[in-house]
């Protein structure tokens, strides 16, 4: 997609959803943490439900290693892949406590070192939490960079860093919440909505359902 093209494509997706949130629920950086971790390879409405009682009584690692293992489980064996997520959430706080003192770090490396959370993970913590210009690559922005021809790429990696050279700076703040949005409820997985996107006339994608 050409630069005037990319412009225009989130300069319409801005005039519909100025200021985009997270749909996933948290109350600080460490709670964003735990909600994204337990989101992978689950809904943000399934994760919600289950953090929903979790987070009232949890929201720093001190209270989650509290809770325990058990606790935990109990909270969350509404969401897919519970036992291990679990494991992972329960590790993750331990380390916080150990190395970070408690808090959850501002940098990506660090972030990437905590049990459960990859790159994604980090990069939405970053940008949710404290604005910074990360590109968050789930399936929803894969697919639409890819079938839109905004930054095709192979892998989440590779789209990612496309993303980041082609995304004007003005946009970068709220533009993986506009593309997760985007293919949430317009550009779908199986039918996209053709006939009510904004950025139709800007897409590359030759089987538009209009």
């Amino acid at each position: 997609m050409k630069k005037a093209a990319v412009q225009d494509f989130f300069t319409r997706l801005r005039a519909a959803d100025p200021e985009p949130k997270s749909e996933l629920n948290w109350t600080n950086p460490y709670t964003l943490v735990v909600a994204v971790s337990l989101s992978a390879q689950a809904t943000d409405v399934g994760v919600n439900k289950a953090t929903e009682k979790l987070f009232k009584i949890v929201d720093t690692p001190q209270k989650m290693l509290k809770l325990g293992l058990g606790g935990l489980k109990d909270h969350i064996k509404t969401i897919g892949l519970y036992n291990n997520k679990a494991k992972n959430v329960i590790a993750m706080s331990q380390m916080l406590i150990n190395e970070f003192g408690g808090e959850v770090p501002r940098d990506r490396a660090e972030l990437e070192k905590l049990p459960g959370v990859g790159r994604k993970t980090a990069n939405v913590v970053l940008n949710v939490c404290w604005g910074e210009p990360t590109m968050a690559v789930d399936t929803h922005i894969f697919r639409v960079s890819n079938r839109t021809g905004l930054a095709p790429g192979k892998n989440v990696l590779e789209v990612e860093k496309k993303l980041l050279k082609a995304v004007p700076s003005e946009f970068m703040v709220y533009a993986h919440h506009w593309l997760i949005l985007h293919g949430r409820y317009v550009c779908k997985a199986r039918k996209p909505d053709c006939a009510v996107c904004t950025v139709r006339d800007l897409c590359a994608f030759k089987a538009k359902t209009l």
